[in-house]
């Protein structure tokens, strides 16, 4: 697909200077400094610039890279602005960049006539604020819309990408959507990006007979790969796309809502550039679409509740209504337990599925078949689901913008946290299209694959395995487990260990830490819309303090005393009951912690689970 000169695309500006007054803070595009616009300190009302919108000194002047848009809560309006960025490569030629960093600026001075409760509130809210100011793997461009997949692009009206980049983005994708209201209001197009969340990887390859030399030069998510195979230069880019409209963090977003989208739903394109063509596939994961929940209670593994609801059956229809529209033919590849709370779960997902005539449901345990050491064995899926993988197809066109193939349909997969299984899968599949699409343009013959290249392979694995980290962090916290499956199609013991540290981790923040990272994005989606003049609508944290800190404090100490006693306990009477007193007390505070455990963890206090 050629690019569009830059004549005729719209193109946002790309660096400003944020002039701080007393008054009001001003930005103006460097380029065109009498584009500029101004935001009110006390009200946060945005205005064009005027010709005395700059007089006078300002008290501070510095460079940012883009306006993310305003955010209402109770003392006024918050400005977040873009304060670093950084390049991270190309798509289809034009620049993309990484948020590094990025500010919310208070334009407001209402607080100060606030009541006790509304300055308690403005607190918290200003906790979420900064919360959501280190949220990793954004991304945007100044010059080309990142929300659109290749073959929703090649397949848009002629001119499009001459609208402003609001207008080209489809809003699912945008991270800071709810945010741009005002701005489109005032009609700032130059100044509004929309912002992506999820992550987009580069790997760049020449295929020349035998694997030969390599080199890597690796930043974050972005990594480039120059390897020779067959004489035939080729960049593969992984896409991936978080949907906002069900956005949250692992234990506080399951299932699906009323209106059907799922949690952590996520659309990955896998762009392959290679000798004047381009493929797409697109792959795309999600909770289960019931309505489900697994609530955090200090246990390693929480409890599965599948909620009863009348409502259960058209939530399953809407949501796959809506795939349906948007990619065509959907395979519903469920790679869940099929025992315990989990086979209940994919139970009660292959009842409904079977009112679903026009979407296949595959039902695949990835445990039982793969274990933690199989990779391979995902050869069994795919002699399942094989042969309409291949018909469901991928997107391609050449050199000179024609459409050669379109891809029918997608393969929708799942585990519980549609990360770890799921990612694995995923890999295995692009894996499968990426022989295809080699073959279909006589770069490998029909014995050769990406595999038969080791180097090649190696790289490909990786920058799935990436992949699956950036999205694992952005939903869980950490990084994902089995990346070694992805990376070297077996467990590894430094990947054993490194799985464990991310287990800790996910237990750590699912239990202390997400209700506060669920309450920033439900604010930062507009599921939550702060109120004024009316009481307060938080929920609150608890009528009596946390006495986790006690409890903890009791537990070691019980079982650090009842150990001592033990040892000492050979030399009288006194000793046995020392020790049967303090073991006592230890199973009491263990016992205390089991009962109380939902309440001792980090609950959302803006919303309800669906």
């Amino acid at each position: 697909m050629e690019i569009a000169p830059s004549t005729s695309r719209f193109k946002l500006y790309d660096q400003f200077e944020l002039l701080e007054f007393p008054d009001k803070y001003v930005v103006k595009p460097i380029e065109s400094p009498e584009e500029g616009f101004s935001v009110n300190r006390r009200d946060g009302n945005i205005k064009p610039l005027d010709e005395n919108a700059s007089s006078g000194s300002p008290t501070r002047v510095s460079t940012i890279y883009g306006v993310g848009g305003t955010i209402r809560l109770l003392a006024g309006t918050y400005l977040l602005v873009i304060t670093s960025r950084e390049e991270v490569g190309n798509f289809l030629g034009l620049p993309i960049f990484r948020v590094t960093a990025m500010k919310f600026l208070p334009c407001n001075e209402a607080l100060r006539f606030a009541t006790a409760q509304e300055k308690k509130d403005e607190t918290y809210f200003r906790t979420l604020l900064q919360a959501l100011e280190t949220t990793p793997g954004l991304y945007f461009s100044y010059e080309t819309d990142l929300t659109l997949n290749l073959q929703r692009r090649c397949k848009l009206a002629e001119g499009w990408n001459r609208k402003p980049m609001w207008k080209q983005a489809d809003p699912r994708y945008v991270w800071n959507w709810h945010l741009l209201e005002d701005l489109i209001e005032c009609k700032l197009d130059g100044f509004i990006i929309p912002i992506l969340q999820g992550n987009i990887l580069f790997f760049i390859f020449l295929i020349f007979c035998l694997a030969c030399s390599w080199t890597v030069y690796r930043c974050l998510s972005y990594q480039v790969a120059e390897l020779k195979l067959k004489n035939s230069p080729a960049v593969v880019s992984i896409m991936s796309r978080r949907c906002t409209r069900r956005l949250g963090t692992r234990m506080w977003r399951r299932g699906a809502n009323l209106e059907g989208d799922a949690a952590n739903f996520v659309e990955s394109e896998q762009i392959v550039e290679i000798n004047g063509f381009k493929f797409s596939l697109l792959q795309v994961r999600g909770s289960i679409p019931l309505l489900w929940e697994q609530i955090v209670d200090l246990s390693y593994k929480p409890r599965l509740k599948i909620n009863k609801h009348e409502e259960t059956p058209k939530v399953v229809q809407r949501h796959f209504h809506d795939l349906c529209q948007r990619y065509g033919e959907i395979m519903a590849v469920d790679l869940t337990d099929q025992h315990g709370d989990e086979g209940a779960l994919s139970k009660a997902y292959a009842t409904e599925m079977e009112k679903l005539p026009d979407v296949r449901y595959v039902s695949f345990d990835f445990h039982q078949v793969c274990g933690t050491t199989n990779f391979d064995n995902l050869g069994v899926l795919y002699e399942q689901i094989g042969d309409e993988f291949e018909k469901q197809g991928y997107f391609l066109v050449d050199a000179d913008e024609n459409i050669l193939e379109e891809q029918k349909g997608v393969i929708r997969s799942n585990c519980i946290d549609c990360l770890d299984r799921t990612n694995v899968t995923q890999s295995f599949m692009g894996q499968k299209s990426l022989n295809l699409q080699l073959q279909r343009i006589g770069v490998c013959d029909s014995t050769e694959c990406i595999s038969t290249f080791e180097d090649d392979y190696t790289k490909f694995r990786t920058i799935w395995a990436e992949q699956g980290d950036e999205v694992s962090l952005q939903y869980a916290g950490t990084y994902a487990l089995k990346g070694d499956l992805v990376r070297y199609g077996k467990q590894t013991m430094t990947g054993a260990i490194k799985d464990g540290l991310s287990a800790m981790s996910r237990y750590y923040l699912n239990n202390f830490q997400d209700g506060v990272r669920q309450d920033a994005l439900d604010l930062i989606s507009g599921r939550y819309t702060v109120g004024t003049h009316s009481p307060s609508q938080l929920q609150p944290i608890g009528s009596q303090p946390s006495f986790l800190p006690v409890a903890s404090a009791l537990l070691i100490g019980g079982v650090t005393v009842t150990s001592f006693t033990i040892h000492q306990a050979g030399r009288n009477t006194q000793q046995y009951l020392a020790s049967a007193l303090w073991a006592g007390v230890t199973a009491g505070v263990v016992a205390m912690i089991k009962a109380n455990g939902r309440h001792l963890t980090s609950r959302p206090r803006l919303c309800h689970l669906i």
